[in-house]
């Protein structure tokens, strides 16, 4: 059985995880405008991560006997004008989720629940990962400049990313 402050944090985590799913497929519209297809597909895949994390959890609180509440998910901005900046505000939105995964692990730790604690080491490697996949777009991106023939190209490299359901747990 989850203790009370667990299952609250995982409920507001699980909202935040939905907020990512948003926020990305926002971010996946402001690409479709500018029609680069293969960031478009990164930003699909993201928002598919984002989705499966969040219903990993709230499969988790309900194994744990657990009570899921949904709670209302903020409205998205885009606040990037340029592909650059985009990717600075995801790489900083990763940022604040890999410190809320964190903020989520102290409670586990405060309430001595080690099955929680057990269960969300994945989501910190995850954390990892999403950070230097995003990082490296990034840095392509810095590298690129101003260049319109290397964006479609980083373009058609990011159009070959697939989503693959993650193994949670």
């Amino acid at each position: 059985m989850l203790n009370e402050k667990m299952e609250k944090a995982f409920n507001d985590q699980i909202n935040k995880e939905f907020y990512s799913e948003y926020l990305y497929l926002a971010m996946k519209s402001y690409f479709v405008e500018l029609n680069l297809q293969g960031f478009v597909n990164w930003f699909d895949v993201q928002v598919q991560e984002e989705h499966a994390h969040a219903m990993g959890m709230y499969d988790y609180v309900h194994e744990r006997g657990g009570k899921v509440e949904l709670l209302a998910i903020d409205k998205p901005e885009v606040e990037g004008k340029t592909p650059l900046e985009v990717f600075e505000q995801t790489l900083k939105h990763e940022q604040y989720v890999t410190s809320r995964i964190n903020a989520l692990m102290d409670v586990a730790d405060e309430v001595k629940d080690r099955a929680a604690l057990s269960f969300l080491d994945w989501y910190l490697k995850e954390q990892v990962e999403e950070e230097s996949n995003v990082g490296g777009v990034l840095a392509s991106l810095k590298l690129i400049g101003d260049d319109k023939k290397a964006l479609l190209m980083l373009d058609k490299d990011l159009a070959t990313r697939t989503f693959v359901a993650p193994v949670i747990g």
